[in-house]
């Protein structure tokens, strides 16, 4: 026992010592860091206080009682990143495989009551391999312990989930409650049911890389929100994400200071190409718009054809949602509705203004999309947007076609401010479409069919394929000059900074699951 403790403070000491983020850092190339590393790494140097450093698991059952180690597996406490206060756990794989026990879950689940009672965000290091087997039900009523407060916490005070190594069961869930997911590369995975069990039960041969790697999970399920190349990437991405969003429900977003200079982008003037079909890539757009290198994708390879993520405005942060002309020409789908709308969510649960770049041309066709049910997802954005109330504000770029201009944060569902670029097309769907519809009878009696429906489009588009007639219903409130975007996006954010809106009282909506 005198050895053990002796040990203890020797780390406890060692995690004090100055430099020590430099240590950490040359340490990521010999593998994964431990526990403790990580919690010195990701919080200011000398900030962080253990809670619950002693606590020692009750187990007496298979010979458990003779294997006793401080913090049963888990390092909890808090500190400061970048001088604000956060709750911190840290899954220790050196003690019992990081596996949960009751103890282990009732040191997790007081951080995050004290991180809901105090207002600050709550981190989860993870690297367990699952519930504590000696311990039977008590290891899994842990588990529904933390569950209930993930979702307590939610929308309260931001919860950041790292992966740092295995999450396999029933641990996957408190995860996937929490605001957003990392996952490091090679080294983690997640899954309800291992390699193993699926080959047992499928007769499926797969890796549990394959199964439930950072690149799956970032790529084909959605699960994970960012990846990292290694525990060092992984930890200075989290003090990034932090970065954007305020402490807890009640406050704003830290705003940076931020010097007025020359705002006008030239390059946006020739960032539409000519041809209607041609595409350009969203991000350009959204790098000329923000303040320089203030943007921070989330969900970076997953429904490609949506773009989400932080940025700054003026100093101020803001939500980054727009359509991505570079994949399914920037149709919405399944995924990408789902993809937007957890964003969207987030954002207005923490007081993030957001600013949604449109350029649509509908929802995906097709029997998959259909059966998938892309009605269902499709209005899980439609909800999260009507539901939102902190500023919204829209630049339609171009196509806006159908009830997918309403979805993308239109006037009618309470955006605040809506600006387009004269290139903007606000119609239910393309001129050659529409043209077809209208004009069936004259086309079809025209001696040169080819030639009447050309006609019948330009007409239809002079009509319909630019943003003024939706300006005159004041759908629109102003068709700006692409170079003066910033201009009007920064005097905007500041004109809604102080915006109060309030949704008619209730219990809570019921978002179409």
């Amino acid at each position: 026992m005198k050895d053990k403790l002796n040990t203890l403070n020797d780390r406890i000491q060692e995690a004090h010592l100055g430099g020590g983020e430099v240590r950490v850092q040359k340490q990521h190339a010999k593998g994964k860091l431990t526990a403790r590393e990580r919690v010195e790494l990701l919080l200011d140097a000398n900030s962080f206080e253990e809670i619950g450093m002693f606590v020692t698991h009750r187990t007496t059952d298979f010979g458990m009682e003779k294997e006793i180690y401080y913090g049963d597996g888990v390092i909890t406490g808090y500190g400061t990143v970048s001088g604000r206060l956060v709750y911190v756990f840290a899954q220790d794989f050196t003690v019992f495989g990081g596996s949960l026990s009751e103890t282990h879950a009732e040191k997790i689940c007081k951080i995050m009551d004290m991180a809901m009672e105090n207002g600050a965000p709550v981190i989860g290091l993870n690297d367990s391999g699952g519930a504590r087997i000696q311990e039977g039900v008590r290891s899994l009523g842990g588990y529904a312990d933390i569950f209930k407060r993930n979702v307590h916490a939610s929308g309260v005070v931001p919860q950041i989930s790292a992966i740092m190594g295995p999450c396999a069961g029933g641990a996957v869930y408190s995860p996937a409650m929490t605001d957003f997911t990392l996952m490091v590369e090679n080294t983690s995975y997640m899954f309800v049911t291992g390699p193993n069990v699926v080959k047992t039960v499928t007769n499926e041969q797969v890796t549990a890389e394959e199964l439930g790697g950072a690149s799956t999970h970032s790529t084909k399920s959605g699960v994970t929100h960012l990846t990292a190349m290694h525990d060092v990437d992984c930890i200075q991405k989290i003090k990034k994400l932090l970065s954007y969003m305020p402490q807890n429900c009640e406050q704003k977003p830290f705003k940076k200071h931020y010097t007025v200079g020359d705002e006008e982008r030239l390059k946006l003037k020739d960032i539409i190409p000519e041809s209607a079909n041609q595409p350009y890539d969203m991000r350009d757009v959204v790098e000329q718009i923000v303040d320089q290198d203030s943007f921070f994708e989330i969900h970076e390879s997953y429904a490609e054809n949506i773009i989400v993520g932080f940025s700054r405005i003026g100093g101020r942060s803001v939500g980054v949602v727009g359509n991505q002309p570079m994949s399914l020409a920037g149709c919405l789908d399944v995924d990408s509705s789902k993809k937007a709308a957890r964003f969207v969510r987030f954002c207005d649960c923490f007081n993030i203004p957001l600013l949604v770049l449109v350029d649509v041309p509908g929802f995906l066709p097709g029997t998959d999309q259909e059966w998938n049910g892309i009605i269902v997802n499709g209005a899980k954005l439609l909800y999260a947007f009507s539901e939102a109330t902190v500023p919204r504000v829209s630049l339609i770029t171009r196509k806006a076609y159908g009830g997918a201009y309403d979805v993308m944060n239109s006037k009618h569902i309470g955006a605040d401010m809506n600006y387009a670029w004269p290139s903007a097309e606000i119609a239910v769907m393309g001129a050659k479409g529409a043209s077809e519809i209208i004009f069936r009878k004259e086309i079809a009696a025209a001696k040169n069919s080819e030639k009447k429906l050309a006609e019948k489009e330009k007409e239809y588009a002079t009509k319909f394929a630019h943003p003024y007639r939706a300006a005159q219903r004041g759908f629109i409130d102003e068709v700006i000059d692409p170079k003066d975007t910033r201009v009007k996006l920064m005097k905007a954010f500041a004109m809604l900074e102080n915006k109060v809106a309030k949704l008619p009282k209730k219990k809570h909506g019921n978002i179409p699951l």
